[in-house]
């Protein structure tokens, strides 16, 4: 029994590996290896899926399979195994499978092929790492040469040259075995900021992908001097020194899940110690005076980035659990600095912002209540052992912790925001004659007043308190925080126009001040930034967006704050652009329930007579005239915590309203729209990613997609596209979906082989069914121009489906969209694979019917379409024509053959074609112009 269950598996397995389905070709060979007792049995087995990796592009996996149990004379599994290392680069070994391959069968010319193509390489190879080794020499003997004359250009240069040669794996194994990490460390120390640049670009080719060397590096170089550099006041070394650490660190982690531990054999210790040790000096750098502020900010960076779970799918949150332990408190305390107190770390203005966003997103990456509990603990301790200090200074560090806490994981700002005393004295110090003092209770008031909970107290207690510093307050900084503050309680009731707070008119007051200090330059920049937080929360009122459209001065001044250092206003800018756009998420109520809701008489939200589509419509035209869409493409540059996942699903929303008229999409293509689309689609939150997606195919339908995307960007554009074709998107999303992807199948091979790749088959084959006539049109048209791979032909070979009996079947359907598309494929199919003519007669017993339909057709297209068809039927077999000409086909092609009216000339020139192949079949005969059938 258990045999026979083997052997289904395995015939499965075969099945789905000729169709192309190798992914489930995997999963039987896997389901019969299990349960294979026979040796024989399972060397097949291996040998079956290592040939599926080859194909899926899983080297080591097809490298494994092929190595199982390999018996001497099992000329496919060496074979296989030699194929796997020559694309792992271990030609030396590729050579001697391949050479023993052709020992056991020397007539084999797909062994001789392969082993002449390994010698070819491994020449070329010795080669190029004689001469690479020859200019890593030459490299080395300038730089380490402190007695020579060579200027500081050329060391310079020669730094720069090992940059160059790192990127390539045989320059970079030669730098890393000639002792190049003892050079490059005394490179680092350099004061030639080009020379330090240059090292740590050459430490970034050494570790990428490269498991073992990042290790070795780690361990020889230490990370006190990575971070030292990091560290250090140069914003350009910092950036540097931050891109090597995250390639080290994808290196020890990434590596050992897809299986990329460089191009060694031997298995290598997981490399947790490393990478404790790395996560150990980010946290040490945290509160370290002697790092710089951009330091810093690259170091939460990284914490960010590598830390939490990419995926909650992954149980593991240790690295969570041990940072929260070993260094919550380190990044309290960066929260509670205050730059203006002598005593704190240097910071920038983006640091209390990337602060809330690393503790935010460790807050999120807890499993359990347990977990929760200890992070509120240590915060609440941390604050209350400030707060409960006599100096003022203390306390000040509390609250701006708790104001840090507010925009990160919330619920925790909320209960130290309830601690004895904490609030009054926030309420208190508004009313401080320091400035400083002033400030820090100002916006911790602001972001109470974000929280749902505290607004309506704040409502309560604090509106008069802000009018008053509005109206009273001679500091502009002070006045322009105030007014955000009103401007949060004020828009209390969102987009809904009957539940405003403030009379009539005041919001308005108070975005005409908010653009005024938006557009004064002798303010900082972060009281300019104030201002747009303001509008972010005005724009809910359709007046306010009006007028900010209107300000021209306005708009530019706010996207050119969009693009400086200040990171920090990423999401009031796109919150903004949100409101003004109408692209925020609103569910449409049911009229019904409206009216029950009227007759019960509770509140019905109303919609206000300004975010109608026409007035929407023209503030969209605004926005683009005043150059939108670079700001945007500037904010999705920017690499920064910053750029949170809630601002990232923002601005693909405004990507999605700028491209909803088709007439705009040409400027959001000009201005960059297209490049900034492809990471919103790609690294987004699922939301955010969808509606980046969508934007990206409205692009891809109306413009020409290798101009909206040049070069290798129009590759990016495939997954996210491939990504709408789901359950979970709209209809209208797989529609866009399938008909840019028919865009992109039409350009090139290598796109059609991209999509194949991404396993958009199978789901446009099912869209394909879709009962929705235009999506059902569209897959068949994306079908149409996918079938000119031959892998997808292949699956139309395959026999036991019905792909081509529904393809003759919608070649007969009443819907004109589909019938073209169907008829389409099939006319091409026939054409590349004169075998499915045969098969045509056994799909349906209408064939024949839907065959005339379609010469008699009165549309041009299909009735080129038809005649196609049927040409290919009469060339591939004269049985079949002989079908063919006993119908009325015979008279329709005779008609046809003539032209005139309505017929077109290829349609006339096709069908005197058929009518000649069949005269040379013999079964028909040529009688003064005329056709015949033959006397039976």
């Amino acid at each position: 029994h258990v045999n026979v269950t083997v052997s289904i598996e395995q015939e499965k397995g075969n099945s789905l590996f000729k169709a192309g389905d190798m992914e489930g070709a995997v999963c039987c060979y896997t389901k019969a290896l299990k349960l294979s007792a026979s040796k024989a049995d399972s060397a097949v087995l291996y040998r079956n899926r290592s040939a599926c990796h080859l194909k899926l592009e899983e080297y080591n996996k097809a490298e494994s399979d092929a190595s199982k149990d390999i018996d001497p004379s099992d000329v496919k599994a060496r074979f296989r195994r030699a194929q796997a290392f020559q694309k792992l680069d271990r030609l030396d070994q590729a050579f001697l499978d391949a050479q023993r391959c052709a020992q056991l069968e020397p007539k084999n010319k797909a062994f001789q092929e392969l082993l002449r193509q390994l010698g070819a390489l491994i020449q070329q190879k010795s080669v190029q790492l004689n001469s690479t080794d020859a200019r890593v020499q030459q490299m080395f003997s300038i730089l380490l040469d402190d007695a020579s004359k060579d200027s500081d250009r050329e060391k310079v240069k020669a730094a720069q040259n090992l940059v160059v040669l790192s990127r390539d794996e045989g320059g970079a194994e030669q730098i890393f075995r000639n002792d190049g990490v003892k050079l490059i460390q005394k490179l680092l120390q350099s004061k030639q900021e080009e020379v330090v640049l240059s090292a740590l670009r050459t430490l970034v080719g050494l570790c990428t992908e490269h498991q073992s060397r990042t290790m070795a590096i780690v361990n020889e170089l230490g990370m006190d001097q990575l971070c030292a550099v990091m560290g250090s006041g140069a914003s350009t070394v910092s950036l540097a020194a931050c891109h090597l650490l995250q390639v080290m660190f994808e290196a020890l982690t990434e590596g050992m899940k897809r299986e990329i531990r460089g191009k060694e054999e031997a298995m290598l210790p997981e490399p947790s110690k490393e990478l404790r040790s790395m996560l150990r000096h980010l946290l040490e750098m945290m509160p370290a005076s002697n790092v710089s502020g951009p330091g810093r900010d690259s170091a939460i960076n990284l914490l960010v980035k590598q830390v939490p779970r990419k995926s909650f799918k992954n149980p593991d949150n240790s690295p969570t659990l041990w940072v929260i332990d070993q260094g919550l408190k380190k990044i309290l305390q960066v929260a509670g600095s205050i730059p203006e107190l002598s005593d704190g770390p240097p910071l920038t203005d983006n640091t209390h912002m990337s602060c809330s966003v690393l503790l935010s997103k460790l807050y999120d990456d807890l499993k359990s209540d347990k977990e929760r509990e200890n992070f509120n603990k240590i915060c609440e301790e941390y604050i209350q052992q400030h707060f409960s200090q006599s100096a003022l200074d203390a306390k000040l560090r509390a609250i701006q912790t708790v104001s840090v806490l507010l925009q990160g994981p919330s619920d925790v700002g909320n209960r130290t925001l309830e601690m004895s005393g904490m609030m009054d004295a926030v309420i208190s110090l508004c009313a401080s004659k320091d400035v400083t003092h002033q400030q820090i209770a100002v916006e911790a008031l602001i972001h109470a007043a974000g929280k749902a909970k505290r607004a309506s107290f704040i409502t309560a207690n604090g509106v008069a308190l802000l009018k008053d510093l509005y109206k009273t307050s001679e500091n502009d900084r002070i006045r322009v925080r105030a007014l955000v503050g009103l401007c949060k309680l004020g828009s209390a009731g969102g987009t809904d126009f009957s539940m405003k707070q403030f009379a009539e008119g005041s919001t308005g007051k108070l975005a005409k001040q908010c653009r005024k200090w938006l557009c004064n330059e002798s303010l900082p920049p972060t009281s300019r930034r104030w201002s747009v937080e303001g509008l972010a929360y005005l724009t809910f009122d359709a007046d306010v967006k009006e007028d900010l459209v209107e300000d021209k001065n306005a708009l530019m001044a706010m996207f050119e704050l969009a693009k400086s250092e200040d990171k920090t206003v990423l999401f009031a800018v796109g919150s903004t652009l949100v409101n003004c756009t109408n692209s925020y998420e609103v569910e449409k109520p049911d009229p019904q329930m409206v009216e029950l809701a009227k007759y019960a008489k509770q509140h019905v939200p109303e919609e206000h007579p300004k975010d109608a589509p026409s007035y929407v419509e023209k503030r969209l035209v605004k926005l683009l005239e005043a150059g939108v869409v670079s700001a945007l493409a500037c904010m999705v540059k920017q690499e920064s915590p910053a750029l949170t996942e809630a601002s990232s699903r923002v601005l693909g929303r405004v990507f999605l309203a700028l491209v909803e008229r088709q007439e705009d999409r040409g400027t959001v293509v000009a201005q960059g729209g297209g490049k900034a689309l492809i990471p919103l689609a790609t690294e987004n939150t699922d939301a955010g990613k969808v509606k980046a997606a969508q934007a990206l195919a409205k692009i891809a339908i109306t413009s020409n997609p290798e101009i909206a995307f040049p070069g290798e960007r129009i590759y990016e554009v495939v997954r996210p596209l491939v990504s709408l074709l789901s359950l979970n998107c709209t209809l209208l999303q797989n529609f866009e979906a399938l008909m840019a992807l028919t865009n992109l199948a039409g350009i090139s091979e290598r796109l059609r082989q991209k999509i194949i790749k991404e396993k958009a088959v199978p789901k446009i084959e099912g869209y394909m069914f879709e009962e929705q006539d235009l999506v059902r049109a569209s897959a068949t048209e994306c079908m149409c121009n996918l079938v000119l791979s031959t892998e997808v032909q292949e699956l139309y070979l395959a026999t036991g489906n019905d792909r081509l009996k529904l393809l003759v079947l919608y070649s007969g359907e009443d819907d004109e969209r589909l019938r073209k598309a169907a008829a389409g494929t099939l006319a091409m199919l026939t054409s590349e694979q004169p075998e499915l003519c045969k098969r045509i007669p056994g799909t349906t017993t209408h064939w024949l019917e839907i065959m005339q339909a379609l010469l008699l057709c009165e549309i041009s297209d299909l009735r080129h379409r038809g005649v196609v068809i049927v040409q290919n039927m009469i060339q591939a077999d004269r049985d079949l024509t002989e079908k063919l000409m006993e119908s009325e086909v015979l008279e329709i092609l005779t008609v046809l053959a003539k032209g005139g009216e309505g017929t077109s000339d290829p349609v006339s020139k096709i069908a005197k074609n058929c009518l000649d192949k069949a005269v040379e079949y013999g079964l028909i005969r040529s009688r003064e112009g005329k056709m015949e059938g033959t006397e039976p």
